[in-house]
């Protein structure tokens, strides 16, 4: 019921904003708000030496993006928002929480290691774009940095006994995170990255070495007027 809900809600804001554009005339002062989906292929980057690339990832988000106006022509503008998202990586790093304490290691012989985690999103972005009051199909470059707040994470892995593990919302890991961002593009097709700061972990070490695992997302974004 509640996603039916959320539908309707989501349909019709979308058909009172198309509305609201199809009175406007060349000259009007307008906005771009939007609903934004966005799915990117997923890696960690900055991995400790000892741990081997991460496999197939991938990440989706979605929300919405208020649009402000800096300038009378109406292509230059700031947006702020919020929204969700959910990270899937298949990654090669051990982790493990025993006794509230988060432990890191490097295991080749464990499969199935999987990590998902689900973020509130705020995104901030400086827009230009070649849209006018009655000119929906236009190019657009969009830069900002986007702050996440970590909602859940989990971290499964299976041993050789076949045994799975799991471990959720483990200690050392970095509620607050953020990011740059830039989408830019024609119409409907955007390419959209995100280029993560900071560590997912916080104060970890694997065998003495810092672990500053950041997260680099690269794919489309889809804007709907």
């Amino acid at each position: 019921m509640k996603t039916v809900f959320t539908t309707f809600i989501l349909f019709f804001f979308g058909i009172a904003m198309f509305a609201q554009k199809e009175t406007l005339k060349i000259g009007d002062r307008y906005a771009d708000d939007q609903i934004y989906l966005s799915i990117s292929y997923a890696q960690f980057y900055n991995q400790p030496t000892q741990i081997s690339k991460s496999n197939f990832s991938y990440s989706l988000s979605t929300g919405f993006i208020k649009d402000f106006i800096l300038n009378k022509q109406g292509n230059l503008s700031f947006a702020a928002g919020v929204g969700y998202g959910f990270d899937f990586f298949n990654h090669r790093l051990k982790v493990e929480e025993i006794n509230n304490s988060t432990l890191f290691t490097s295991d080749d012989t464990i499969s199935a290691n999987l990590f998902n985690s689900q973020n509130l999103e705020f995104p901030l972005e400086l827009r230009w774009r070649t849209s006018t009051a009655i000119k929906y199909s236009f190019w657009r470059v969009y830069t900002g940095v986007k702050f996440l707040y970590n909602l859940s994470n989990k971290y499964q892995f299976e041993d050789l006994n076949n045994t799975n593990f799991k471990y959720s919302n483990i200690s050392n890991y970095s509620k607050f995170q953020y990011g740059l961002t830039l989408s830019a593009g024609y119409d409907e097709f955007n390419i959209n990255v995100f280029y993560g700061l900071t560590p997912i972990f916080n104060n970890s070490q694997i065998n003495g070495e810092d672990i500053n695992t950041k997260i680099l997302k690269f794919g489309l974004i889809f804007y709907i007027l």
